[in-house]
């Protein structure tokens, strides 16, 4: 078991009654504007008060995620007619459809020993009169907001078609102090701002930190020591480790798909090259040898390839090379200069910053470089990070020069713009992928 779950989950299937091919209730989310899908969203009941009140938090922070992703409008529960108790079995259709849910969410949580509890959910299809999902989770009562992220998890996956995001985590910089003394530290939290915890201390700048794809490790570029360095830090035990001493500074880190490698870019004597390093034998390989600037590579999702930004044309743009340095283009032609690419998990989109008559942007494009679109604008911009299904992006803005730097998210629709809660100033986040269960 990995060590990153210290948990149990027993998770079973609960057969719907009716077949649900004919369902009707359904999201495309490649519309981009269109109005979000009304849903019911009750109270998970129980036999017992504390299994009450676990069904009612548990309900809360399912509408929440349904609702923050854009494509969900959870009714009111003052609104509903029918009311859900202990035992609910088949809704009363008619009733739901009369406030004008498209959905329903039912479910119970019973109390199975001391500190355990059986979790179940069911989604039902109002106008179709059937039931489309359900799940049962028999896990330690103090997982009751993970249990809540995966179920709706399951809905999003159930409705939209694709993959949820809400049982996820996000790394990023926590910043305090004024502008010329910045105390920057490492945090880790839920994707929603709960179970928030700082990583260090900040006796020293770190800066664009990323999650390994086991989430057991985090690499990022720190100041100890006094000499920018990459450092790889183990999210359990908390030990971290330089990558190397170099001769110049090596920054802007990032693993390959599965973790067995990493890449990052060295400057020394006026140049900044990319090197890839293997993370077990830790031999170096020299990706890039060009005068000038070449950093913030990400490789793509099967490895092959590498998008990074570099000024070796004459002004700072995209370029994708083979994963050996090799065949090496540009793929950024519009005004202005770009960088942080990041490519998306799914493969089809490079999510970037874009600098561009004084403002900047977070925008995507194709990996030929085609298709290019603008999602956001303020003063500053900057630092994509993808949701691991590939549908919503993160990253940090601060919208004039004495503002609060925080964190956003947004469609890839460009629709959806929402603030990620968090206690102080934040930049640099990273999406982590979906937790293992």
């Amino acid at each position: 078991m990995k060590r990153i779950i210290k948990f149990y989950f027993a998770v079973l299937l609960l057969l719907a009654p009716l077949q649900a091919a004919n369902a009707t209730v359904k999201i495309d989310i490649n519309k981009g504007n269109f109005e979000p899908l009304p849903v019911a969203v009750t109270d998970l009941s129980s036999n017992n008060g504390e299994g009450g009140r676990m069904g009612a938090d548990i309900a809360s922070v399912i509408s929440a995620d349904l609702e923050r992703s854009g494509l969900f409008k959870p009714i009111e529960k003052s609104a509903f007619i029918e009311k859900v108790g202990y035992n609910f079995s088949i809704p009363r259709y008619a009733d739901w459809r009369q406030i004008e849910a498209s959905a329903l969410i039912s479910g119970s949580v019973v109390m199975t020993g001391p500190n355990k509890m059986k979790v179940s959910f069911r989604l039902w299809d109002v106008y179709g009169e059937q039931q489309i999902a359900g799940k049962e989770y028999n896990t330690l009562t103090n997982n009751w907001r993970r249990v809540s992220h995966l179920i709706a998890d399951e809905i999003y996956k159930r409705i939209t078609g694709e993959d949820g995001y809400f049982d996820t985590r996000v790394v990023y910089v926590s910043e305090t102090g004024p502008a010329r003394k910045r105390v920057k530290r490492l945090a880790i939290m839920d994707q929603d701002g709960e179970n928030h915890k700082f990583l260090t201390n900040g006796q020293y700048l770190v800066l664009t930190p990323r999650f390994s794809p086991n989430l057991q490790e985090i690499l990022y570029m720190s100041y100890a020591g006094n000499k920018p360095q990459v450092y790889l830090r183990d999210l359990q035990t908390g030990r971290e480790e330089s990558m190397g001493t170099f001769e110049g500074m090596s920054f802007a880190p990032r693993f390959n798909n599965d973790g067995s490698k990493m890449l990052m870019s060295i400057a020394n004597r006026g140049t900044t090259s990319i090197y890839e390093m293997n993370l077990r034998s830790r031999k170096m390989k020299r990706i890039t040898n060009n005068p000038g600037i070449d950093t913030s590579p990400s490789y793509s999702p099967d490895g092959s390839q590498i998008v990074f930004n570099s000024d070796r044309g004459g002004s700072q743009q995209l370029y994708v090379m083979d994963a050996g340095g090799g065949n090496p283009h540009r793929i950024s032609f519009g005004d202005g200069k770009y960088g942080t690419p990041v490519w998306s998990p799914r493969q089809d989109l490079i999510a970037f910053t874009k600098m561009s008559g004084g403002r900047f942007y977070i925008g995507v494009m194709r990996p030929d470089g085609s298709g290019e679109r603008l999602l956001t604008e303020s003063w500053l911009d900057e630092g994509p990070t993808w949701a691991p299904n590939g549908r919503v992006i993160m990253f940090h803005r601060q919208s004039a020069p004495q503002s609060r730097t925080r964190l956003f998210s947004v469609d890839v629709t460009g629709h959806n713009l929402r603030e990620v809660s968090t206690p102080l100033d934040a930049s640099d986040p990273a999406w982590s992928p979906l937790l293992p269960i």
